[in-house]
């Protein structure tokens, strides 16, 4: 199975995130938009995971105990070298402590953190084959980079089953933890 922890994004937020997709999107964009359904801040990729490794995941995940995180999007962005066009996430103190307790938490089953600065993020679209630049800058041209949208407190993180598909990617809640319980 192909796991990831990460934060389910408040109803409003949601809505908000659609309305700017819905304004950009247009057929024969050379973008693939990801829906809704799927977006969410990633806290850690874990990948390919064996049955014994997600129970040792499991356990340890839900033996994190921390404060509820405020969570805010600031703007979008997009990183150029994937592709990749992104609504940002301000790191508040809260959510960089559950970061680094998630890390923690899987380390003892195997997994390491990735060699990369924390840069949470929403993805919205990737651009996709041989006009992938042109679809980028095309893109770029439209969307306004400081948009704003409402903020929230995230009650719980969750790990996630990926499932990929030629459509794109689905995704299957496989356990919550609550936030806020000390």
């Amino acid at each position: 199975m192909r796991l990831f922890v990460g934060i389910p994004l408040a109803s409003e937020v949601i809505q908000a995130l659609e309305r700017v997709a819905n304004s950009l999107r247009s057929d024969g964009d050379g973008l693939r938009w990801s829906s809704p359904e799927t977006w969410h801040i990633t806290l850690q990729f874990l990948g390919e995971t064996s049955p014994e490794r997600y129970e040792c995941v499991e356990a340890h995940l839900r033996e994190i105990r921390t404060v509820q995180a405020p969570i805010r999007l600031e703007g979008t962005g997009f990183f150029d070298r994937a592709g990749v066009f992104f609504a940002g996430v301000d790191v508040s103190p809260e959510l960089r402590k559950l970061r680094e307790m998630v890390l923690a938490a899987t380390e003892p089953c195997g997994f390491t953190a990735e060699d990369q600065p924390f840069h949470p993020h929403v993805t919205l679209a990737r651009a996709k084959g041989d006009s992938r630049r042109q679809a980028q800058r095309k893109l770029k041209s439209q969307v306004d980079l400081k948009a704003s949208f409402p903020g929230f407190v995230a009650s719980e993180f969750l790990l996630y089953e990926a499932f990929l598909g030629s459509g794109g990617s689905r995704y299957e809640v496989r356990q919550r933890f609550a936030l806020g319980e000390m």
